[in-house]
């Protein structure tokens, strides 16, 4: 049986992006087009600001969709913006969005890239389980 290696990327940030119900589809293009490998949107509901009504404050649900694309640290900054600008986040009330950066992350890397690159870390997994 051959060993198993996780493969650890540690040059990775995570962008995040939260935008009304509707928008994510442009913005992943964007950020897809600007080099990101893929993207992750889930649900949420939301307040803020404008969703307040009435003289009690009471806060309306808003639907939003949070977008999270892993990238290198060298594409942040392109493909940050570029998702920015896609999203219109430049206009009140469309979105908030903002980076953090991993300590590790790991998935499966083909080995001919782990090879080319040869800067991931290699992990050998506890099988005790």
């Amino acid at each position: 049986m051959s060993k198993r290696k996780i493969v650890i990327l540690t040059d990775v940030e995570l962008i995040t992006c939260i935008v009304q119900r509707g928008a994510a589809d442009v913005i992943i293009k964007a950020a897809q087009e600007a080099g990101a490998q893929g993207a992750t949107i889930h649900y949420a509901k939301g307040t803020g600001v404008r969703e307040r009504l009435g003289l009690l404050g009471i806060a309306v649900e808003a639907e939003k969709e949070v977008i999270n694309v892993v990238v290198s640290t060298d594409q942040t900054d392109r493909i940050f913006e570029k998702m920015y600008l896609a999203g219109k986040l430049d206009t009140p009330g469309m979105g908030f969005m903002y980076t953090t950066p991993l300590e590790k992350a790991a998935t499966y890397i083909p080995r001919e890239v782990v090879e080319k690159f040869g800067k991931f870390d290699a992990l050998e997994p506890n099988n005790e389980d």
